[in-house]
This record gives C-alpha cells, sequence and structure tokens, in this order.
C-alpha cells in the first residue's frame, strides 16, 4: 500500500462516522475544546526490556523469534520475560511517577492499571506500580502510603493501590514469532506476585488467538478502536495500560492528523522499552453506552497492509 493509500485506510477507520475529529476548534485558534466530564487521562507504558528484545537486538534478525520445527511453547523466548535490564528500567519508571506532580499531588497515582496478559507486561507493572490491591476490595479498605520522601509520605497521607485488570484487548499484536503467544491464565495466576490481579475479562485458559499467521494490520487497528470505547466506558479517571510496542503503532498511527507536525511524530513514532507516553482520551459522544463485544479468536481476513518506513528492519515486539 502506497503512503498516500495507507493514510487514508488510517482516517477513514479512526472514527468512523465521525466528522468532528477533523474540525476540533476554529483552524485558526490553535486550540480544541472539550467537556471536562468526556475527557480522561491515560498513561500508556510499553513493557521493559524482556529477553526477545535483547536477543533481537544481538542478532539483528527475527530469526530467533521464529519456532522452528519445535511448537511455539517450546522456544525458549515463548512468552518472553523480563532482562535484569528491564526489572531497572520498571524501578526507575516507579521512582520517576513517585516524583511527577500531577492532580494537586507531588507525585502521580492511578485509579486503574490494564495490563496485557503476557508475561513481560504483568512483570513490568508489578515493577512499576508495586502489589496491586485484590479484587473486589474497595480503596477504603486498601490504604496504603503514599510514596517515600513526599509531602504526603510525611503528613501520613493514604493512598490505595490500584487495581489490576488484564485485558486480552490489548496484548501484543499475535502470531508468527513465539515472543507474542501467552502461557495459560491458569498458570499465569499462579505466579507468586500475580495473584492479585484480576483476570476475570480473560475468556480463555489457552492462547486461542496465537498461531503461525500474522494478525492483520487492519484487525490490530480495529481491536485497539475497540479497545479505546472500552476505555471510554470506564468509570477511572486516571489510568495506565501496560502494553506492547505494535499494538501501540497501530493504535497511535490512526491519529494524529489534526496536531502540529512535531506533536503528530512524538505521538506515532515508535515506543522505547518502558517509555511513558499520556494522553488525554476525548468521547466525541458517538460511541458512548454502545456494548463493546469480547475478543474473539475468529476474524475476517484483512485485505490491506500497514508498511510503516518508520519501523526498524527487524521487528522490536
Amino acid at each position: 500500500m502506497t503512503g498516500g493509500a495507507q493514510t487514508n485506510f488510517l482516517k477513514s477507520s479512526a472514527m468512523d462516522g465521525d466528522g468532528f475529529q477533523y474540525s476540533l476548534g476554529p483552524p485558526e485558534s490553535g486550540f480544541s475544546i472539550f467537556l471536562a466530564e468526556r475527557t480522561k487521562k491515560v498513561h500508556f507504558i510499553r513493557h521493559a526490556e524482556g529477553y526477545h528484545n535483547a536477543k533481537t537486538a544481538e542478532t539483528g534478525s527475527n530469526d530467533c523469534l521464529l519456532r522452528g520445527e519445535a511448537s511455539a511453547d517450546e522456544h525458549p523466548l515463548y512468552d518472553s520475560r523480563l532482562t535484569a535490564k528491564g526489572i531497572k528500567q520498571s524501578e526507575d519508571l516507579r521512582t520517576y511517577l513517585a516524583n511527577r506532580p500531577s492532580g494537586g499531588r507531588s507525585f502521580t497515582a492511578f485509579d486503574l492499571v490494564v495490563v496485557s496478559p503476557l508475561t513481560r507486561t504483568c512483570e513490568t507493572a508489578l515493577h512499576v506500580f508495586g502489589r496491586p490491591r485484590p479484587p473486589g476490595r474497595p480503596s477504603f479498605l486498601a490504604k496504603g502510603a503514599a510514596p517515600a520522601n513526599t509531602p504526603e509520605y510525611a503528613q501520613g497521607v493514604q493512598i490505595a493501590a490500584p487495581r489490576f485488570l488484564v485485558k486480552e484487548e490489548c496484548r501484543e499484536r499475535w502470531g508468527k514469532y513465539v515472543c507474542d503467544g501467552r502461557r495459560k491464565i491458569s498458570d499465569i495466576a499462579a505466579e507468586p506476585g500475580f495473584e492479585n490481579f484480576d483476570f476475570s475479562e480473560c475468556n480463555f485458559d489457552e492462547d486461542v488467538f496465537y498461531s503461525d499467521e500474522r494478525e492483520t494490520d487492519e484487525h490490530c487497528c480495529t481491536r485497539a478502536q475497540k479497545f479505546l470505547q472500552w476505555l471510554n466506558s470506564r468509570p477511572e479517571k486516571c489510568i495506565a495500560v501496560v502494553t506492547h510496542s505494535s499494538f501501540l503503532r497501530h493504535l497511535f498511527g490512526q491519529f494524529g492528523e489534526n496536531l502540529h507536525q512535531d506533536d503528530m511524530d512524538d505521538l506515532q513514532r515508535l515506543a522505547g522499552n518502558c517509555e511513558l507516553r499520556s494522553i488525554v482520551l476525548c468521547s466525541h459522544g458517538n460511541k458512548d453506552g454502545k456494548e463493546v463485544a469480547p475478543l474473539q479468536p475468529k476474524y475476517p481476513s484483512s485485505t490491506v497492509t500497514f508498511p510503516d518506513a518508520s519501523m526498524p528492519a527487524f521487528y522490536d515486539p
């Protein structure tokens, strides 16, 4: 697909039937105005460095991510874990958030953390945010201390740990590469540290999505849109999403046409390991209240491609 055709596809698929997106305010004003109740902050975080990232960087090729003759789940990089460097990246982000002013506090706190079910994202969430509060426990029964060395900590301010909700919808673009398959949910949930993650919205124990065939660009774009629709339906106002580079590329690549070029480039560029990218999600109202169907393993084949000259020569999941 040519660059122009790709742009047309992105425009047409970003918000079908919604002519509002490209006329957000008088063009000469340089501003857009939204009703505050239709907005929420979403902080997207790409997972920290996994062993698959280290291996592709070492070899300069994706070949190490192919299953070969064995089954994918027998490959040492299947559902890859974090390296020691990745754990350090996560801890550094935790320190950064503890000193990042937000919402009238000297640190950034979250109402909800949404996590891809792959092991590397679960590990990243755990190291960045600490242990979550157990599913079903209200915040007033799960008070914790504010980050150490903050004014709020000295004042004894109590801050509830966020819930961790695991969603298949924000997992990496699946198929072909073994790192993008996942273990059984029952195995992940039983792992020490993950016992208070909320897996109640994962509908399949086995990974019914992964195969040798790569998920199409079109389906990944549509899945990303539906994920935004689901996020918009949540009552929380400050949400973190721990996800993956290709998923973010397919999500952000559909937006930004109305932004200044520098901002669009910053929004759409490839995310680094453990990079935080914060956005304000605004609902135009045309999809409010509409049901978002659960993700299913079968979907129609695509007729489009999604080339991107900004991507590296090898895949960096």
